[in-house]
């Protein structure tokens, strides 16, 4: 059987963790803020502006994650050799760009 190396990951610093965790805490809390706002039927501009800091903070979690990722993973698989991580990199910044 032929096995796949699909399902790569990540040791992480407890620091690492920590920040990326506590960053995903403050989406998850305004999502569930924006929608206490729709079942309490709020002004859809107010709404939309907690759409918009929900938006703005799930980007700096992603920026964060990016920069560990490109700092740690994709260095040291360049200095190996492994040139596919380039590819990999390129089509997770087209994902995040769309």
């Amino acid at each position: 059987m032929e096995t796949c190396e699909c399902h790569k990951t990540k040791e992480r610093s407890e620091e690492e963790y920590k920040r990326l965790v506590h960053r995903l805490n403050r989406v998850e809390g305004q999502i569930r803020g924006i929608r206490g706002m729709v079942e309490r039927s709020a002004y859809c501009p107010d709404i939309l502006a907690q759409v918009a800091a929900a938006n703005a903070a799930l980007n700096a979690f992603a920026k964060e994650l990016l920069s560990e990722h490109i700092r740690t993973c994709v260095t040291r698989d360049i200095r190996e050799g492994k040139d596919e991580t380039v590819e990999e990199l390129l089509c997770t910044l087209q994902k995040l760009m769309k």
